[in-house]
């Protein structure tokens, strides 16, 4: 497996913020060579990325110094920075020590948690919930059914001691099952539309240049990305002269199916930018219509897409990336 593929499987294994930060801090040329390859990726296997974050792991680990561990060194932390109250907090460390159940959901969101545990018996709800810390039991609490609050409460407030075997038993299955939904996901990682995010959110002369070169080796990938990079719903982002450059580009008969698909806001927007006359002409064209296919729609929305970067790309009207507020300017 060459160092690129690597590069960007690691990067589909991270969280997207901490993938954006890693790409930012790489030099342009790698950058073209890594989404080209996070472009074409399809399918990941889990033996291939664990291999991957395995060589990652090891690296680091021979190049990061790192002091011997143990209570002896939490010991003597404490006791330099904490005086005589390090003392009681090496006794709550010690009494740590010993696994605590559920641990590996302390740092889950509530909303990713409620996910797999919603369908779950109250009793067994009431269980994980008792190990959460309360901050977040109280979260995955509101995100209940309203029918299972009052059932999960009460099954809390009730609850003995539970024996550690069904402790351990309930822990491993959800703990499996968190695991086996993060892998199928993992391995359907990558592709076209992560590619077109990252690009988003770099500056316009970069993701150009990226293009520009994909567009040699790939014309269709390159097409593909554009047009998951400026979708219809952006036209809201372009200010009214940047319309009206795309409205003489784009004739009645076309805006009238791309906007049965578009969302009121996205008609007012173009129909704002027209005469009363030829927005009334617009509107009754529209009505003349009747039921279209979506299919057909889609297709004509993509066409104004398509439009929208002949105009970018003959310098009527410049895109911005990745900042949602910023219009676009003619």
């Amino acid at each position: 497996m060459d160092s690129i593929r690597k590069s960007a499987i690691l990067l589909l294994s991270l969280e997207k913020p901490l993938a954006k930060e890693v790409i930012a801090q790489m030099p342009r040329e790698i950058v073209e060579k890594v989404t080209l390859q996070i472009a074409k990726l399809k399918n990941v296997t889990r033996e291939e990325q664990e291999k991957v974050l395995d060589e990652y792991y090891s690296a680091v680990r021979e190049r990061t110094p790192m002091e011997q561990g143990g209570m002896a060194t939490v010991d003597e932390l404490l006791k330099d920075s904490m005086g005589e109250i390090g003392g009681a907090i090496l006794e709550n460390v010690r009494q740590s020590m010993n696994s605590v159940p559920f641990g590996f959901l302390h740092k889950v969101g509530a909303d990713n948690l409620l996910t797999f545990i919603v369908e779950e018996h109250p009793q067994t709800i009431a269980l994980i919930m008792s190990h959460l810390p309360p901050s977040q039991a109280a979260e995955v609490l509101s995100g209940l059914p309203a029918n299972k609050q009052l059932d999960v409460i009460r099954r809390i407030a009730n609850m003995e001691q539970t024996s550690p075997e069904v402790i351990e038993d309930v822990e491993k299955s959800l703990e499996v099952r968190m695991l086996s939904t993060i892998n199928q996901q993992l391995e359907k990682a990558g592709g076209v539309p992560i590619v077109a995010e990252i690009l988003n959110l770099t500056d316009r002369m970069t993701n150009r240049g990226i293009l520009e070169n994909l567009e040699e080796e790939d014309n269709d990938l390159a097409d593909e990305i554009r047009r998951l990079m400026f979708v219809f719903d952006d036209l809201l982002k372009l200010d009214n002269k940047a319309i009206q450059s795309l409205l003489k580009e784009v004739d009645n008969s076309q805006w009238a199916l791309a906007l049965k698909g578009a969302s009121e806001e996205i008609r007012e927007k173009i129909l704002s930018n027209l005469s009363q006359r030829a927005a009334d002409m617009l509107r009754e064209e529209m009505e003349f219509l009747g039921a279209v296919r979506v299919s057909d729609v889609e297709a004509m929305q993509s066409q104004i897409v398509d439009a929208v970067r002949r105009l970018e790309d003959s310098g009527e009207i410049v895109v911005s990336s990745g900042n949602a507020s910023e219009q676009f300017i003619s």
